[in-house]
């Protein structure tokens, strides 16, 4: 059993080895102020007031004006970017990715390409209103349950002719090229929300190497298998209806059990298989309904999932649980947004906001790989963690971040510069409109 120091060096030869990774692969142009500049986003307390703050603290040696001139012209590797994420997951075992999207606003950008109209939750209101941004679909990897750790492996710009569904299955299809199994020593599950719950989301997933499980609505009506064809007319297509709200028609569940549950108490799990719906008959799939708190007098209202196994189908309650592993992405976007200024700065160019989400990512891996490496600091009015989250982490970084070292070369003296060269016209930037994404209707024969 390895000692308390073994642990130790091994966690910090880890993380110092994924830095001169990001340095030497993923960073290939203007490696150094881009470097530093994600070493400051780390070490910075609290939320800065404006991007340019970032070149105040200790550890960016650069002057102000380079960190815009580093986030426009500056260059990132993606296939070294999505090599660097995926060696630090396990290869054996379950391993339960998230998927969801989120929206970076941008209420007064006009330069932005690329913009479209999405929902977003507004918290004073407590429901979603629409706004205008980039719309962005994660992929994270969740290595535990409940906690606030969900670690980016792919995270992609949606372009206004593109929909959250298509570009996922592109970057589920991705996760599976990188981490090949002939095996089968581990099983790659997708956890996604209610809008990814449709035949358009599970029929792709059949043909890849993993395992979906997403939220249904409330409302849905499906279909069972066709009966026996009896030789005359055209053979059916659709079965014995199964609606959600209508208990009577459903029939007799082909997996059902209970279970006692620290966290959802009471909880009864049925399930049906080879379920579709009316606009694919050829995709079908297994609906699981869970029933928790049964012990209270008003449970709450209880949850559809539909299910696509792997290559290696497991209990019911081993697959409700995995619903579980969705949560973390939810806080982890928001402590990007507000403890990372992943949305703090004001760019011209779309491309310069999709760099700058890379290099949050990266910010984020490393408070992952320097849990192990920090003792909780928390302030007088905190309550000490015993699993530290990434807010934790972060507020403790500072004493630790000297043990990192950086790859980084040190400034060199370039002059002063010439300015703008004399008689040079300035071109004003080309203005765009956000786009809003219309459903598509199919066309009459």
């Amino acid at each position: 059993m390895p000692t308390k120091n073994h642990s130790t060096t091994e966690q910090l030869n880890r993380i110092i080895e994924f830095r001169q990774t990001v340095y030497e692969h993923v960073l290939t142009k203007n490696r150094d102020v881009l470097f530093e500049l994600m070493d400051a986003l780390l070490t910075t307390g609290g939320k800065p007031g404006c991007f340019a703050e970032l070149s105040l603290s200790p550890v960016f040696r650069r002057k102000w004006s380079s960190v815009y001139k580093a986030m426009e012209t500056g260059e990132l590797s993606a296939t070294a970017l999505s090599r660097s994420f995926h060696q630090h997951i396990p290869r054996s075992g379950i391993q339960v990715y998230a998927l969801d999207t989120t929206v970076w606003p941008h209420p007064q950008a006009r330069t932005l390409s690329g913009q479209v109209f999405a929902s977003s939750p507004t918290r004073s209101i407590k429901r979603h209103s629409v706004v205008q941004g980039h719309q962005y679909s994660l992929l994270t990897w969740t290595p535990a349950v409940r906690e606030s750790w969900s670690l980016t492996t792919g995270n992609r710009r949606l372009k206004p002719d593109e929909n959250a569904i298509d570009v996922g299955i592109e970057q589920i299809a991705a996760l599976i090229r990188a981490r090949p199994d002939p095996q089968k020593k581990k099983l790659d599950v997708i956890v996604a929300d209610g809008h990814y719950g449709n035949h358009r989301f599970f029929a792709p997933l059949k043909n890849l190497d993993c395992a979906g499980l997403a939220r249904l609505r409330k409302d849905r009506v499906l279909y069972g298998p066709p009966p026996t064809y009896s030789g005359r007319g055209r053979p059916r297509v659709h079965g014995q209806r199964f609606v959600f709200k209508e208990p009577g028609t459903w029939p007799e569940p082909d997996e059902a059990t209970e279970i006692t549950h620290p966290r959802w108490g009471q909880v009864r799990l049925r399930r049906w298989n080879h379920l579709h719906t009316r606009q694919d008959a050829q995709t079908d799939f297994s609906v699981i309904l869970a029933e928790v708190h049964l012990e209270r007098d008003k449970p709450p209202e209880p949850l559809w999932l539909g299910y696509v196994p792997g290559h290696t189908d497991h209990p019911l309650a081993v697959v409700w649980g995995w619903f579980d592993y969705r949560w973390p992405i939810e806080p982890s976007i928001r402590f990007r947004k507000q403890r990372l200024a992943w949305m703090l700065p004001r760019f011209q160019q779309s491309e310069t906001c999709d760099r700058w989400t890379a290099l949050v990512d990266l910010a984020f891996w490393q408070l992952f790989l320097a849990r192990p490496l920090v003792q909780d600091a928390p302030l007088p009015w905190q309550k000490p963690q015993a699993r530290l989250t990434p807010y934790r982490v972060k507020q403790a970084l500072g004493s630790s971040f000297k043990q990192f070292g950086t790859p980084t070369a040190p400034p060199q003296t370039r002059g002063k510069s010439p300015g703008w060269p004399t008689g040079r016209q300035r071109t004003r930037p080309k203005r765009f409109k956000p786009v809003k994404r219309r459903k598509k209707r199919l066309k009459s024969a």
